[in-house]
This record gives C-alpha cells, sequence and structure tokens, in this order.
C-alpha cells in the first residue's frame, strides 16, 4: 500500500510542476481544451492510460 502512496505522490508532483513553472502555457493548453470535444478527450484520456500501462508493463 506504501507503494501506491508514492506513486500518487509522484504523480502530484510531476502535475504540480507545470503549473508552477509554465503558468502560462498552461493555462493556454487548458483554454484549447475546453475546445475539444468530449470524444477528442476521451481519446487523449486513453491514450495516456495506455502509455501509463505501458510504463508500468515495462517496469514490472
Amino acid at each position: 500500500m506504501n507503494w501506491w502512496w508514492s506513486v500518487l505522490g509522484g504523480v502530484l508532483l510531476i502535475e504540480g510542476l507545470m503549473p508552477l513553472l509554465l503558468t502560462k502555457a498552461w493555462r493556454n493548453i487548458f483554454e484549447r481544451m475546453l475546445q475539444l470535444r468530449d470524444g477528442q478527450i476521451r481519446f487523449i484520456g486513453f491514450i495516456s492510460m495506455l502509455f501509463g500501462l505501458f510504463i508500468l508493463w515495462l517496469n514490472r
């Protein structure tokens, strides 16, 4: 269980770097994402999930 907390902490750390260091770029990305259709956002989420699973599979 501690491993999952470490993974979650790492994800939050990485996710927090973009708004901290590149605030304007982060805001522009979110403004552009608001213009996407639901299916496009789901596809991006699906691809991200597959990439994450691939990374986990490589590190097994």
